[in-house]
């Protein structure tokens, strides 16, 4: 198994989430997370004073998948989140040695 963890913009989240649930992704944890790479923020003006915005707001999805699904989930994680500019995120893929389903039990493949 895999959680793959993506670092995309917010206004793309509802896309991204239709598109896995297409694809069969179901279940998914998201956060609202802040942060900057190569974009490195922006100044903006407030009450007529400029400040540097260094962390931008982004969104991380977290799921855990079985390996037969990382290429599809992670192919249909681009196409949509995919604008073409800057900061449109990353996306990261680890390995997910054991699984456990707290109500029932159940673990691994049938936990997810």
């Amino acid at each position: 198994m895999k959680k793959i963890e993506a670092i995309i913009k917010p206004f793309k989240l509802d896309d991204v989430r239709e598109a896995l649930a297409e694809v069969g992704i179901t279940g998914m944890t998201v956060s609202e997370v802040k942060g900057f790479g190569r974009q490195k923020g922006h100044t903006e003006l407030y009450r007529g004073a400029e400040y540097m915005v260094d962390f931008l707001p982004k969104v991380k999805l977290e799921i855990v998948v079985s390996d037969d699904v990382v290429e599809d989930c992670i192919d249909c994680i681009i196409k949509t989140a995919q604008t073409g500019k800057i900061g449109d995120g990353k996306i990261f893929v680890s390995d997910v040695s054991r699984v456990i389903r707290i109500r029932t039990g159940e673990e691994d493949d049938e936990a997810v």
